[in-house]
């Protein structure tokens, strides 16, 4: 089973399916999709504020992280090239520039998303299922929103996909799939059904970059997964914030966002070139 290309983003999704399960009965017991006492909204409540304060610091991590974390270590072992004397001069042009490639991402990624008006699509689906499911198992739309951007922004998720489409090699979307399992689990107590959905998209995202490896991996270099995963840590900090209640972000209509640096960096190179 393990030659099939997919399998590693099939055993991430299935760990998604489980963990959400897991999570969807442990919320049931607690009483936490049912009507609800005064106590136990305000438990349910708590839990989701915490959550958010966790999502909250991961957007800010990895943020960070995309825009300073390798010039900062080349800065530390000296495998930068600069000015000796000023070492962190570089790590603050580079950050600079790849600071630039994702505003402009975020920027026209708003432009597409708001005219396709994703959000309203998404949550038009969600009020299906919600309908469906009978409103007992939360906000959909948040659910699957949120727990799509957690488990496919990083470079945990492209070069692991990577990896198994060009060598055959699942290992870090086994170790992807145990974090995943987890998170699934705390996320689905707290927002619902909507996190069990969110598989799918991990079906779709991972096994696309997994089938089309030898297409897209020259595209997919070093610079360009760093700020893909730069974009999404915003957007995951924009969820937090909305969790939150300080914010009304339509996410979703930021998601395009995420795969402009795939062609703004190629056509930025490119322009280089030719000056």
């Amino acid at each position: 089973m393990e030659n099939l290309k997919l399998w590693g983003t099939l055993v991430n999704m299935f760990a998604v399916l489980g963990g959400s399960a897991i999570g969807l009965l442990i919320k049931h017991v607690w009483g936490v999709g049912k009507k609800k006492s005064q106590r136990m909204e305000q438990l349910s409540d708590t839990v989701i504020k915490g959550v958010a304060l966790c999502v909250l610091a991961i957007g800010i991590t990895g943020t960070i992280k995309a825009a300073v974390n390798d010039q900062i270590l080349g800065a530390l072992d000296g495998s930068y090239v600069g000015n000796t004397e000023h070492p962190l001069q570089l790590v603050s042009e580079l950050a600079g520039e790849r600071t630039l490639i994702i505003i402009i991402s975020m920027v026209l990624g708003a432009l597409v998303g708001q005219l396709l008006d994703l959000d309203r699509g998404i949550n038009l689906l969600g009020e299906k299922v919600e309908r469906l499911a009978r409103e007992r198992f939360g906000n959909v739309a948040e659910g699957f929103v949120t727990a799509s951007l957690l488990f496919c922004v990083g470079s945990m998720t492209i070069v692991g996909s990577l990896n198994s489409g060009l060598l055959g090699d699942h290992t870090m979307l086994y170790t992807k799939s145990t974090l995943d399992f987890f998170s699934s689990i705390v996320f689905s107590v707290s927002l619902g059904i909507g996190v069990m959905f969110s598989a799918a998209f991990v079906l779709v995202f991972q096994g696309s970059i997994t089938l089309l490896a030898q297409w897209v991996a020259p595209i997919l270099s070093t610079e360009v997964i760093t700020c893909m995963s730069g974009v999404g840590s915003i957007l995951i900090i924009g969820l937090a914030l909305n969790v939150l209640g300080i914010t009304k972000l339509k996410i979703m209509n930021y998601m395009p966002a995420i795969l402009l640096p795939a062609f703004l960096i190629p056509f930025t190179e490119w322009v280089a070139g030719l000056l």
